[in-house]
């Protein structure tokens, strides 16, 4: 991505707090004049005060006319304005810091806040390919670069370029040969910029990719440490760690050496210039062309003009790691979700429960069908059981049903709509989802339960926890509805967990039932328990169930075989399988 596109970018994102932007650059902009005015009081203690010379004429209206025939109180001045610019400095400072930390803190929130919005909206498939951890890390680290773009990035160089001009400005009327010796170093520390440029960010773009890969071995060994520590692979996966981090080290390594190769050269050119300007001062102070006051002010004024070119070698090398983040973070915005939503798309309050799949074909990766020509149709409240082998697709008709993907071919119906037409979200409330392995978060009991409906009542709750056989384990625990149950569910039994899923689907009150090998995961004595919920929960409801067990099937009206091929045979309970 180019850089005049990722400034824009930058720019339109942080458009909301442009106003913010602006008055940190009017605040920023005060430390020119106080720049300026920092060699001031030197220049009048060695003219004016050890010397003979007046006072420059724009300070003599703010001293008495007494006071600038006398040496001693020219002194005070010099002192007093001393004192007076180092506060003026330090407020400016602080207001600069205050308001840029405010800023840079809500920018910064803003845009993790969308990218987070967006990264649950596009594909499973990408995700799957790309794995959980380099979203995360594009989120929390990536992020992050758009304040160092807009905030610490631009509004130092505006500055910076201001406080140059004015400086240059300055000494041009000071010593017009000293100034374009200045000048002279300017595009050869351009040049230098822009030939780093590209090589910089090669290494910052290689050193995000290993960062990311890093932290997804942490991820991934700590949320499968109980497997880890089973086959006791902890020093295979230390080993695995260290090795992803040693290529992180060595690519750093690469780029502070191309960042340190860019100062080295920065720092010799300007002490080439500084040289030139110090010899060529020395001789106009012998030659009676500057007072001895004013190649000091000329000198002073050349470390700060040189020190924004200095800072801004420094930062181009930053600058480049932070643009490397921004081109990641954006490109995560830039991935289109495979399930759009139509502008038009209808809004579904609550559906009768028919659905039917027509001539439906779907694939993963292109050239390898799942499902070919898949066609059925499901009355509103049957009960339709879903059998197959591993890996034959039976849960990617359940991810075609809640439109988590779309069909490549062919249509589904919902109570005679393609379910394309729908609100995304509204189609999705249509259906409680239990799967084979319950998804809990790390908040209470009654928060797990209450995620199907949020604004649930206490009573809601416990009415469904009760209609789950699940109330009687929660009451017997300390904290009882308000026990938290760690990660992923973690301090609960697996029939536990299963049944919070079940009171979770009965708080819904969904139309539609998916039930994902609900029992596979629990003894056969917690399944007995379990298929009475499930026979509960499954009344007046059109309901989808994926099991190998027969007894979870016993009570279906309908089955689909799926077959290898990816062809989905049809039959009544009982009777033998015939073509949809």
């Amino acid at each position: 991505m180019r850089d005049l596109v990722l400034y824009k970018r930058v720019l339109l994102q942080a458009r909301p707090y442009w106003p913010h932007i602006v008055a940190l650059f009017l605040v920023s902009m005060l430390a020119t004049p106080l720049a300026l005015l920092g060699p001031v009081p030197l220049r009048i203690a060695v003219d004016s005060v050890i010397g003979s010379k007046p006072l420059p004429a724009f300070l003599e209206p703010l001293v008495p006319d007494a006071a600038v025939r006398s040496r001693a109180a020219i002194l005070v001045f010099a002192t007093a304005l001393v004192v007076m610019t180092a506060l003026l400095v330090q407020l400016q400072g602080l207001a600069t810091s205050v308001l840029r930390t405010w800023t840079a803190e809500r920018l910064v929130q803003g845009f993790r806040a969308r990218l987070f919005r967006h990264v649950q909206r596009i594909s499973l498939l990408y995700h799957d390919a790309k794995g959980s951890t380099d979203a995360a890390y594009r989120i929390q680290q990536d992020a992050g670069a758009i304040q160092d773009i807009a905030i610490d990035g631009i509004i130092p160089f505006l500055t910076s370029s201001i406080t140059l001009v004015s400086m240059l400005a300055v000494m041009l009327r000071l010593d017009a040969q000293l100034s374009l010796v200045a000048l002279a170093v300017i595009p050869v520390v351009g040049g230098l910029a822009r030939i780093y440029r590209v090589r910089l960010r090669q290494r910052s773009r290689q050193v995000k990719k290993i960062e990311s890969e890093a932290l997804g071995v942490v991820y991934e060994v700590l949320s499968s440490l109980r497997v880890v520590k089973a086959f006791g692979q902890e020093d295979r996966e230390l080993n695995r760690f260290v090795t992803t981090s040693l290529r992180g080290v060595r690519e750093r390594m690469r780029l502070a050496v191309a960042q340190g190769g860019l100062g080295l050269l920065v720092g010799l050119t300007m002490a080439g210039g500084t040289a030139a300007m110090l010899y060529i001062g020395s001789r106009h102070v012998q030659s009676g062309d500057l007072t001895l006051g004013e190649l000091l002010l000329v000198m002073s004024y050349l470390a700060q003009l040189y020190e924004p070119l200095r800072t801004a070698s420094r930062r181009i090398a930053s600058l480049q790691g932070h643009l490397a983040s921004a081109e990641r973070a954006f490109a995560l915005l830039d991935q289109q979700p495979d399930v759009p939503e139509k502008a038009d798309a209808r809004p579904l309050a609550r559906a009768r429960g028919d659905m039917a799949f027509e001539h439906v074909s779907f694939a993963y990766e292109l050239g390898r069908p799942i499902l070919r020509e898949v066609s059925f149709v499901v009355p509103a409240g049957a009960r339709v059981g879903i059998v197959g082998r591993t890996g034959a697709g039976k849960s990617t008709l359940l991810h075609l049903m809640t439109r988590l993907f779309d069909p490549q071919a062919g249509r589904i119906l919902l109570d005679g709509v393609d379910l394309r037409d729908y609100k995304i979200a509204d189609l999705r409330n249509q259906f409680a989802i239990v799967l084979q392995e319950p998804v809990l978060f790390s908040t209470s009991l009654a928060e797990n339960i209450a995620y199907a409906r949020p604004g649930a009542t206490p009573t809601e709750i416990v009415a469904a926890a009760r209609a789950a056989d699940a109330h009687d384990f929660i009451a017997s625990l300390p904290q009882g509805y308000d026990t938290s149950v760690g990660e992923r569910g973690m301090r609960l039994s697996g029939g536990e967990r299963q049944r919070i899923a079940l009171a979770r689907a009965f708080l819904k009150d969904a139309p539609f039932l998916v039930l994902d090998e609900p029992t596979s995961s629990v003894d056969t004595g917690t399944e007995a328990g379990i298929l009475e919920v499930i026979e509960r929960l499954m009344h007046d409801r059109t309901t989808f169930i994926v099991a190998h067990r027969l007894a979870t099937l016993k009570h279906c009206d309908l089955l689909v075989q799926v077959d290898e091929d990816g062809h989905a045979l049809l039959s009544a309970t009982g009777s033998e399988p015939a073509t949809a």
